[in-house]
């Protein structure tokens, strides 16, 4: 029989739609509790976790090629919005959250979250693998999907499969630590996501050094196969080609065209968007020019 402490804690934690809330002082002394004590928060005595699966979005408005572009206007919705809509229609998603930094300018960041109804929480801007432990923990996650701010067309469909995909092998022996569909990469750009456990994040967290780890979250993972279990998909088709990400203006002249051609409302699944690209070839070379930006070791 569950304490009636846990009821109360998962009405008001695991549900993606409740609505929004900050990380504050109250959740700030918690997580730091359950940390350094490593207590759990139904009862002293229980040791039973429940599974949470939680995407978390890192968003914020600084950017050196396409200033605020996670606030820019696709059709109805801001780029932020729509990527939060379309991970909330996950069904193997129990919670998206935001996870943004204390920087005053991504005050504006904050009152998206407001207008999206989305649990948002702010940590460091550079150091961002330490701004996602922080935000699994504030949000318990067993296993937390890293998505971000740039790709509005990220398909929530492939998450499921991901997801999926991960739980079968975290069955496995030895279990999986790390899944993406980018190692190596079949997708289009822009539909990037990355899988992980609470337990690697926090040895990452606690033993990745160099600034290029901490700035881009997960090297540390595929870095040490020794240490981790590493998985990934890949589809018979080869899309890596293309590129429905956000970095450049002409990346958004691009997706503009695209949300216009569908009416700028609707739900946009990818295989409409691969359809669309076949049928106006000219529209994929908007934006074909523009370089990947490389992860480079500091």
């Amino acid at each position: 029989m569950w304490p009636p402490r846990f009821w109360g804690w998962l009405e008001q934690t695991v549900s993606p739609r409740r609505g929004l809330t900050l990380a504050g002082e109250n959740d700030e002394k918690q997580v730091k509790g359950l940390a350094s004590k490593g207590s759990d928060p139904f009862t002293d005595s229980a040791k039973v976790k429940p599974m949470k699966t939680v995407v978390i979005i890192q968003a914020r408005v600084g950017s050196t090629r396409l200033p605020r572009k996670v606030l820019l206007r696709l059709g109805d919705q801001t780029v932020l919005g729509r990527i939060v809509d379309r991970m909330r229609a996950c069904k193997r998603v129990d919670e998206v959250v935001v996870a943004t930094t204390h920087e005053s300018a991504d005050d504006a960041i904050i009152e998206e979250c407001q207008r999206c109804r989305v649990r948002v929480v702010r940590g460091s801007e550079h150091d961002v693998l330490a701004r996602y432990h922080h935000a699994a923990l504030v949000s318990r996650a067993t296993d937390v999907i890293r998505i971000t701010a740039d790709c509005p067309l990220i398909d929530p469909q492939l998450a499921d499969q991901l997801i999926a995909q991960y739980r079968v092998h975290r069955n496995n022996v030895p279990p999986v630590d790390y899944i993406s569909n980018t190692r190596p990469r079949s997708y289009p750009h822009g539909l990037d996501m990355e899988m992980f456990s609470m337990e690697a994040l926090e040895v990452a967290h606690r033993e990745a050094t160099a600034a290029y780890e901490r700035e881009h979250v997960t090297p540390y993972f595929y870095q040490h196969p020794e240490r981790f279990h590493l998985e990934n998909i890949v589809q018979q088709v080869d899309q890596s080609a293309l590129r429905w990400t956000l970095d450049e203006p002409t990346d958004f002249v691009f997706f503009q065209a695209v949300f216009r051609h569908f009416g700028g409302t609707d739900f946009v699944t990818t295989a409409e968007v691969l359809k669309l690209l076949d049928q106006h070839p000219h529209l994929q070379r908007i934006n074909a020019a523009v370089k990947q930006k490389k992860l480079r070791a500091a």
